[in-house]
């Protein structure tokens, strides 16, 4: 029995009531809609605009008037042949590759091991969460530091081997890169620490206790109850990290400038570049778009996946 029918003072919802709230709801919401709009839409379809033609704010002619600059789809097909955009985004991908996969094993080895309470356990969590506080800029500028000939790792492999260790890692092709991939790992593990610590204390500690009382082993709980539970959780993170990876650029920047040459030249270093160098906005216009699409299509397939989790859960 309905709340209107057992108690006769409540009011009857019509049809006729129901869609005068919606239009109500619907001019309430309207000044918010509308910058929503603003701020989201119009620069995409102006990026859209720009990226079929070749202007440039250098050349006097405003944005408005930029179709006279058309050039249809050559922005994208030149796109599609540009080896240097190819290079940095195979670059992109294999510093994800490399970063994201390891930064997940050691966030999720520390949470676990902050399951459980031990002493000092405030005082490691505040330690642990720290270089993710720190400004990019600044990380950059600390394992510059760290990576030079002379500088404190060179020093530290020398006292541990006996021997004087005297690498140029910001001047070698390989070894910056791993020097990058070092710099990203340590910056942003915490956060795949926060993130999975959150979705353990969401795993029920009765089942947890029960296995344990049935005389489930560790391997075996983690296996059958803590991992089933935590992959919406792990999805999150993950995809997080995927698409916070391909916008890695500060700290990169900074520790080599995309060098020596382009070694260790990302997509959003390139893009930089190409904008402050090359001066060809629609062309950048065109590869900021085409990375745009590539990162929506792997969000909308990560959200199918942590539905399909949490269904299944």
């Amino acid at each position: 029995m309905t709340d209107a029918v057992s108690n006769p003072i409540l009011p009857v919802a019509t049809p006729v009531a129901d869609q005068e709230s919606r239009r109500l709801g619907f001019r309430l919401t309207l000044p918010a809609q509308i910058l929503v709009l603003l701020i989201s839409v119009f620069p995409l379809l102006m990026q859209l605009y720009i990226s079929l033609t070749d202007w440039s704010p250098l050349d006097g002619v405003p944005w408005w008037s930029a179709w006279q600059m058309w050039n249809t789809f050559a922005n994208y097909t030149d796109l599609a042949v540009d080896d240097r955009f190819w290079s940095a985004l195979g670059r992109t991908a294999l510093i994800m590759l490399i970063c994201v996969p390891a930064e997940f094993l050691l966030g999720f080895a520390l949470a676990l091991l902050f399951m459980d309470d031990f002493r000092g356990k405030r005082f490691f969590y505040s330690i642990l969460l720290m270089p993710m506080m720190v400004v990019p800029a600044v990380a950059g500028y600390m394992f510059f530091m760290l990576f030079q000939s002379g500088g404190p790792v060179n020093d530290i492999i020398s006292s541990l081997t006996g021997t004087q260790f005297t690498l140029a890692w910001l001047s070698s092709p390989t070894w910056a890169l791993i020097a990058v991939m070092i710099a990203d790992i340590w910056q942003w593990t915490p956060l795949m620490f926060l993130i999975l610590l959150a979705g353990l204390a969401g795993v029920p500690e009765d089942q947890l206790r029960a296995a344990t009382l049935l005389g489930a082993s560790w391997p075996q709980r983690f296996r059958t109850i803590i991992l089933p539970k935590m992959k919406t959780i792990i999805i999150i993170a993950l995809a997080i990290r995927v698409i916070e990876n391909f916008k890695i650029f500060d700290t990169l920047f900074i520790m080599t400038g995309g060098g020596p040459g382009v070694a260790t030249e990302t997509i959003s270093v390139y893009i930089y570049k190409v904008t402050q160098n090359d001066l060809i906005w629609g062309y950048v216009a065109a590869i900021a778009l085409a990375i745009l699409i590539f990162l929506s299509v792997f969000a909308n397939f990560a959200i199918a996946r942590m539905n399909r989790a949490r269904a299944a859960a």
